[in-house]
């Protein structure tokens, strides 16, 4: 059955993927503290607006905020931002590329920590879809990446690997805990209760980068108002991937969303044979046709 989620889910996936390239041009302008920052400071105004606008002219009231909720949007912030810096760290690693595989693991995590923290159960169609949805994410990144089955097997052992599940569990947390915190707010709007746990959330999220920018990085602020034109399209489309992605956690299971959110990489594939006429491998080939095979098996057979 085709259910409102599905589509918010796709419609969070482009966005995302319109921020990240959004997100290039400022590659080289500021760190990646900077950088990271520029995606919660610009999307706070806006996270603002939408919440106040669904309460003065949708007609929805403000849900009642409680200790839980607050705790799962200080959860999900912080695991969010631990995810962006463990991601950099693993880059300094001769042998990132497999631990970058390993992170793809997140869905699995997310279905993992949706279970132990919320009690989210899956349907048998939903798990050979999550399944067939991780082998296709890992086909991808094996091609992309350049490295073997055998290498990645080999590099089980190693501390990149490690790190690289981290990473996954970080950005698993997050999803589970914003998920969490929109399920804490009681039987409200869905639209309404994600609309606020994100306001919430950025409101922290800002606070805690922008201190940290303050401590550890001097002057940086000063280089992100200073380059407000593009991040401020960093900041719309960040702020429409997240309501999208707010919305969906709420109505739905984090790794039913998550895994229709592969979706972002069949985007990434078509703009690069058709927008970019990049030469593709059979194995990216293989790899997309399981991630729409496990998006089809998700929403015919959940």
């Amino acid at each position: 059955m085709f259910e409102l989620w599905i589509p918010i889910t796709i419609g969070g996936a482009f966005f995302q993927n319109l921020r990240s390239a959004m997100q290039k041009h400022l590659k080289g302008r500021l760190s990646t503290g900077g950088a990271t920052y520029v995606r919660f400071l610009y999307a706070l105004p806006f996270a603002l607006i939408y919440c106040w606008s669904l309460f003065e002219f949708g007609g929805y009231a403000l849900p009642q905020w409680n200790w839980t909720f607050l705790a799962y949007c200080l959860a999900g912030g912080v695991s969010q931002i631990i995810f962006t810096f463990v991601l950099i760290y693993l880059f300094s690693f001769r042998n990132f590329a497999v631990g970058t595989t390993l992170s793809k693991t997140e869905v699995v995590q997310i279905a993992l920590l949706g279970l132990i923290l919320l009690g989210d159960t899956l349907s048998a169609g939903a798990a050979v879809a999550i399944g067939l949805s991780l082998i296709g994410v890992m086909a991808l990144s094996l091609a992309q990446s350049r490295i073997s089955i055998r290498n990645l097997f080999s590099g089980l052992t190693e501390k990149a690997t490690l790190i690289g599940l981290l990473c996954g569990a970080f950005l698993g947390a997050s999803v589970v805990f914003f998920r969490g915190a929109g399920l804490s707010l009681g039987d409200g709007p869905a639209v309404m209760r994600a609309a606020f746990a994100l306001a919430v959330s950025l409101v922290m999220q800002t606070i805690i980068m922008g201190a940290y920018l303050k401590w550890r990085e001097p002057g940086e602020i000063t280089k992100v108002v200073r380059n407000w034109a593009p991040a401020l399209s960093v900041g719309v489309s960040g702020v429409l991937a997240s309501i999208c992605w707010f919305t969906a956690f709420t109505l739905q299971n984090a790794a039913y969303v998550r895994a229709v959110g592969q979706i972002e990489l069949v985007f990434t594939f078509i703009a690069s044979i058709f927008f970019f006429k990049e030469k593709t491998t059979p194995m990216e080939y293989l790899g997309i046709g399981l991630v729409v095979a496990a998006i089809l098996t998700l929403i015919l057979a959940r």
